[in-house]
């Protein structure tokens, strides 16, 4: 099997996502993340976790992150087509605002 990051991007920082939820909103919100995670647990290596803000470090620089990145997931599949295939209903699409989900796979590191 491949290994794949799944990356969630939404326009708010997950940070702010769940400052601005009650109790009620974040129980609801997690019990269907894991009704998904359930439903594709074979495939899940890491559910991951929401991230915070970050930083851009370049050479001879650091500055703040333009990124929308939100959080992340590692899985696994036979292929790209089947990752896209487990994520066609995943819980971040009910995210506030336009979100998105992008997928890269793990390549094999040469000589490892």
């Amino acid at each position: 099997m491949k290994k794949f990051m799944v990356l969630y991007q939404a326009p708010v920082s997950a940070s702010a996502m769940m400052a601005n939820m009650d109790p009620e909103q974040a129980k609801k919100g997690m019990a269907v993340w894991m009704a998904w995670s359930e439903k594709n647990r074979d495939g899940i290596v890491d559910l991951g976790t929401p991230l915070g803000d970050g930083k851009r470090v370049e050479s001879g620089s650091i500055s703040e992150t333009q990124s929308q990145v939100t959080g992340f997931s590692i899985v696994q599949a036979e292929s790209l087509d089947d990752v896209t295939e487990m994520l066609k209903d995943h819980p971040h699409f009910f995210s506030p605002g336009t979100v998105s989900i992008e997928v890269f796979e793990f390549l094999p590191m040469p000589g490892m």
